[in-house]
């Protein structure tokens, strides 16, 4: 079936977004690093101590790092967009571009 949309130009979105995750993945594991040092604080009462491990199952969920990844991480939407562009869309755009055709797949 012919797409009429641009695959590369959904490709070059799913690199710009995976390049802003790996920005933000530190800064998630850093916040994961200091709610398991707080869950370290005396006397914690275990309702908090509950939520302060939630941490690490959100994190893995959203960034998709580790055994709680689901259909609903970062990572996995963008392979699921990946995974959805027709085989050899990209490529045949590409070289309809270097071939000096400006118009997009039908």
């Amino acid at each position: 079936m012919p797409i009429k949309w641009s695959a590369v130009e959904v490709s070059e979105a799913m690199d710009k977004i995976e390049a802003e995750i790996n920005k933000a993945v530190p800064y998630l594991e850093q916040a994961r690093a200091i709610a398991s040092q707080a869950r370290g604080i005396s006397n914690l009462p275990g309702y908090i101590d509950q939520t302060l491990h939630r941490f690490d199952w959100v994190i893995d969920a959203a960034i998709g790092d580790g055994h709680h990844e689901g259909s609903g991480s970062f990572r996995s939407c963008t392979k699921r967009v990946r995974d959805s562009i027709p085989d050899g869309a990209i490529e045949a755009e590409r070289q309809a571009h270097e071939n000096g055709k400006t118009e997009r797949l039908m």
